[in-house]
């Protein structure tokens, strides 16, 4: 059976803005080997599926540091210290990204975003029957294009690859399950 390791010593190595870094010095439960894990500790995340009363999909295309690509994904954020919730969060990143704001958001679905290396949770939210109702507001770093895309098409771009990062791949699957649970 596996069992968690025993934290020996935790040490704050850096504050990098968007995360936090830790060295957890842990014993193997096996062996009694120790060993330094590096963590890095976000905030938690949401991915939102905003589709519009004709069942369309709101999605956003931006530029990806990390991978050095153009990506279109579903549109998504950090959850600020003053968001009281994913729901919150949620709610104001589609309006901020995208002018959108939708009804009945709720959590579909969480996923740890990489529990090799991070402790934050990423959460799925669903809002439903949005409308375009307000202008973009971008921070700074961002730099986003807005597509209405009908489910059909959303559908074969998941199929085929389009949607690259994981955590839209994630949000998608939540997604796909509620609409089995509400016989869709």
């Amino acid at each position: 059976m596996i069992e968690p390791w025993k934290l020996l010593h935790r040490k704050h190595v850096g504050d990098f803005k968007i995360f936090d870094i830790t060295v957890d010095r842990k014993a193997n439960p096996r062996n009694g080997y120790e060993h330094d894990f590096y963590i890095m500790h976000p905030p938690g995340w949401v991915n939102i599926v905003p589709i519009t009363a004709n069942n369309e999909f709101v999605l956003v295309e931006q530029f990806r540091h990390g991978s050095e690509t153009v990506e279109i994904e579903l549109p998504g954020g950090v959850m600020d210290p003053e968001d009281a919730s994913p729901l919150e969060t949620a709610i104001r990143e589609l309006r901020e990204e995208t002018g959108f704001e939708g009804q009945n958001a709720r959590i579909i679905g969480e996923v740890f975003s990489n529990p090799a290396i991070q402790s934050n949770k990423t959460s799925t939210v669903l809002i439903e029957n949005c409308e375009l109702k307000h202008d973009i507001e971008l921070d700074q770093g961002e730099d986003l294009n807005t597509k209405v895309v009908p489910f059909a098409e959303v559908e074969r771009m998941a199929a085929n690859g389009t949607f690259r990062h994981s955590l839209v791949v994630a949000a998608l699957y939540h997604y796909e399950q509620e609409r089995r649970r509400r016989g869709r």
